[in-house]
This record gives C-alpha cells, structure tokens and sequence, in this order.
C-alpha cells in the first residue's frame, strides 16, 4: 500500500494531477507544462506529503518532470500506458489521473527500468551520437547517388567511399578536376584496384546539378563527422566522472577486438569500462569494448531489478 502516492495525466501543454482526497481541496489540479509551473506542481506534491508519483510514459513529455521530481526526491514511476489500460475496473468517471493515483495507491502499478541518472546522462550522449552516425549514413547514400548520376563507378572499385582514397578523390572532382588519369593518381597504395581500373570507373558525365548534390552530401557528411568527434569527448568526459567500481588496471586483453568505423574515438576504451563495471566485459564472445559502452550506457551496471537471466533476456526481447 502506498498511501502517500499521487498519479500523473501527461500532456504537451498540460499535466493532470491527482492526489489522495485527504490531502487537499480540490485534490486534482492542472499545471501548465511551464517550468515555473512544475516547481508549483512539485511544491504542491511535497505540501500534500506525497512521497511517491505514478505518471504514464507519453512522448518525451515525461523528461522534464521526471528528471524535476526526482531530484526534489520523489520516487517516481514511469508506468507503461499499455499495462495500466489492461487493468480491469476502470470506472468512466475517474480521470486518468485519479486513475492512476488509485492503482498506485494499491500498488498495483510496475515501473519501467531506468538507469541510475548519471548513466542516464551517458545514455544520451551515445544516444545522439547514434543520430549523427544514422543521419551521415543516409548522407552517404545521397553521395554514392549523386556519383552514380555522373556514371563515376567509384563505389564498385574503393571498397569504402569514406577512406583515403574514395574522398580524396570525391574532394578532387569537387575541387574541378575532371581528368580520370589525374583522379586516379589519388589512390592510396593500399588500394587493391590498380590505377588504370580506377581511373576508367572516374570517366563520367559531370552535370552541374549532380555535382552540387554531391558537393552537399559531402558538406554535410563533413558536419556530421565534427558533431560525432564532439561527441566522443563529451562520452570520454562523462566516463571519467562515473565513479568506478575498482581502481584496479585493466587486465591485458584475451584477444584483440577490430574496432569499426564508428566506433568512438576514446584511447583506450576498455580501461574506463573496466573500472566502472569491475569486470572486463570484452572477454565475452562477440562483445567489443564499443558493444560494452552501448550496452552499459542502456541498463547501467546494477542488475538487481532482474532476479534472474530469464527475465533480463524478456526485458532485452
């Protein structure tokens, strides 16, 4: 029983709350999504006495007054509209909120899991730094589209468009070059394509429009890249402030992991994650030291919210 629990109707402009009848006249009252009105919200709550909050989790609404309560030091729930919908004996006239501050009150509302807030603050830098790698994905597909429009087959004989030799090249023919020869000269000798190949894939057809969309894509490619790098040093800042589960050294690794293109560019990854779990997670199979960032970042390192491998593997699901 949680006699001193309130519930939450979330809205984009407003929010409804309701807290025991007991407390307050009226005991259901609108706030405005303004932050001068949810300091009056949390200043009401703590004057009702209310120790615990229930709020269904709408949008991104949900943030700023989570994030407020619970630092004023409220326990707060983040409940999932679906399950609270299947929760039989809704009465018509109840408003969402009363609603859930009744099923709160006979705890028969779950929390959604959440991480620890400043796990929370590493998941959303890795969070948007996942956007800006989806986003220079897709302006990558605008720049191999704009080079198959001027018949340059650079794609086919550079395994990899955004290495040395397929941006050289590609920053080249923004730059007004136009002999194949010359262009082919940019290829780097690690390249398994010889010269002559590459330079008959670079004899096209240079339509001022495909250029300019190509001149885009790689600007904004380019933008994309500085956004990414920002954020690594964000990332590296914020692990370094995380307190660490051991001051032990990382132990040597078992096997060396190839890390991809996008993954951060932090020296030394493994030693960070290995201080703040403990334990090095890279030693299991399939798990690289950006798979463990992603992974702790997501659930934090205190698994006692699962009593078992069972039900973290159907929350995973």
């Amino acid at each position: 029983m949680n006699w001193d629990a309130a519930g939450i109707d979330l809205g984009a402009t407003s929010h409804f709350v309701a807290v025991p009848v007991d407390r307050d006249a009226p005991s259901v009252r609108e706030f405005p999504a303004f932050t001068a009105d949810l300091e009056r919200l949390a200043d009401w709550l703590a004057q009702c006495h209310i120790r615990t909050v229930a709020m269904e989790s709408t949008g991104v609404y949900w943030i700023p007054l989570f994030e407020l309560l619970e630092s004023r030091g409220f326990e707060v729930l983040l409940v999932n509209a679906h399950h609270v919908k299947h929760v039989p004996g809704r009465k018509t006239d109840v408003l969402d909120c009363q609603w859930l501050q009744e099923l709160h009150t006979f705890g028969l509302l779950r929390g959604a899991f959440r991480p620890e807030a400043s796990m929370c603050v590493l998941r959303a830098y890795l969070r948007q730094r996942a956007n800006l790698v989806r986003d220079a994905g897709m302006h990558l597909q605008h720049l191999q589209k704009a080079l198959n429009q001027m018949n340059l087959h650079l794609h086919p004989v550079v395994s990899d468009l955004t290495g040395v030799t397929g941006m050289t090249i590609i920053r080249a023919i923004l730059g007004g070059e136009r002999d194949a020869q010359v262009l082919a000269q940019h290829r780097d000798r690690r390249c398994r394509q010889s010269a002559e190949t590459i330079a008959k894939a670079l004899q096209g057809h240079w339509r001022e429009e495909h250029r300019f969309a190509l001149r885009q894509a790689v600007e904004l490619f380019d933008v994309d890249q500085q956004q990414i790098a920002r954020c690594d040093e964000e990332i590296a800042q914020v692990l370094a402030r995380l307190d660490p589960a051991t001051d032990v050294d990382a132990p040597p690794p078992v096997r060396k992991h190839k890390a991809d293109r996008n993954t951060p560019r932090i020296d030394d990854l493994r030693e960070p994650l290995f201080r703040l779990a403990g334990v090095d997670l890279t030693r299991i199979d399939g798990l690289n030291p950006h798979s463990v960032l992603k992974i702790l970042s997501e659930i934090g390192t205190d698994l006692s919210r699962w009593p078992s491998v069972k039900p973290f593997c159907a929350w995973l699901g």
